[in-house]
């Protein structure tokens, strides 16, 4: 393979390396401009692999969308692949769940609409472009420090002929992945619709819906098959609790497609606007509502504080 993209300069040459808390970063010379980059290891690497990794490489060439993080070089060093990458500085989806989470605050919901329309957005689009995702989960779902949303990790996405319908290779993350999916039935584009779901139930719960610490891949996987997750307490508008639970659907045929899905959280985006809810509340004041709630439905507390 040859080096393309940078004139056949070094990766010295071209850039200045740092770290961040969340992947390579480095300062391009020509400009000042931070990139993020993405090394995958080429030595003893198999046929199949390599085959994948440039898959990869013309997936990203092929999407342009403002909210899908951008392919912008790649090229080798010492026996690595490198992608340059547009950089999303203020992290992913997973750790802004994580800093609520030990706050004890919940997003309000128009930051949920916010952030979901975008993330369908991007969705809708690869799917537009007969592209699957495969692995959407709130760690591959990254943040500017503007919170624009930048999808991003397509390394499993699949480019799908018109003709095709499933994809039978079991890739992905099993706490986002669809029930079909983990029984040997093969990905559709209801699939992504699922994570999708997951993703928008962990934004105002805090956690996946079938997340447990003492979980086993069997367990997990009979939670997954029965639709066995918590309700959702009704602290956020009935439309965002009928959206979420209707894409965790293990009927796929049931599901809303991405592009009916992104055209709710849009016209929700618009709708609360402006608005605040009760997960604008002070922490200890929202945990009193809360359990409050709890201790009238005999539910068990939901998101721990």
């Amino acid at each position: 393979m040859e080096a393309h993209g940078c004139s056949g300069q070094t990766m010295t040459d071209e850039l200045n390396m740092s770290r961040s808390p969340f992947s390579e970063g480095a300062k391009r010379k020509k400009d000042g401009k931070t990139v993020a980059l993405k090394r995958v290891s080429m030595s003893d690497m198999g046929e199949k692999f390599r085959t994948k990794c440039m898959r990869e490489v013309r997936l990203l060439q092929s999407l342009d969308h403002c909210n899908i993080i951008r392919y912008q070089d790649s090229f080798l060093d010492n026996n690595e692949l490198v992608i340059v990458l547009e950089w999303a500085a203020a992290g992913d989806l997973k750790r802004q769940v994580r800093k609520a989470l030990e706050r004890a605050v919940h997003f309000e919901e128009r930051i949920i609409w916010g952030y979901f329309s975008q993330i369908c957005g991007a969705i809708s689009y690869m799917h537009r472009m007969q592209i699957m995702h495969r692995d959407i989960k709130p760690a591959n779902i990254f943040l500017t420090l503007k919170g624009q949303v930048k999808v991003g990790d397509l390394g499993l996405g699949r480019v799908m002929n018109a003709d095709d319908e499933l994809a039978y290779s079991k890739v992905g993350t099993p706490l986002y992945m669809s029930v079909e999916v983990l029984g040997g039935g093969g990905y559709s584009w209801k699939s992504d619709v699922w994570s999708l779901g997951c993703v928008l139930y962990e934004l105002a719960m805090l956690r996946s819906p079938f997340k447990s610490e003492s979980l086993s891949l069997y367990s997990l996987y009979k939670k997954i098959s029965s639709g066995d997750y918590p309700p959702m307490l009704a602290y956020y508008s009935e439309e965002l609790r009928a959206l979420a639970t209707g894409m965790i659907n293990t009927n796929p045929d049931e599901r809303p497609s991405v592009h009916e899905a992104h055209s709710i959280a849009l016209a929700m985006k618009r709708k609360m606007a402006g608005k605040g809810n009760p997960a604008t509340l002070p922490p200890q004041v929202f945990r009193a509502n809360i359990q409050g709630k709890v201790k009238r439905s005999g539910c068990s507390l939901l998101v721990p504080f």
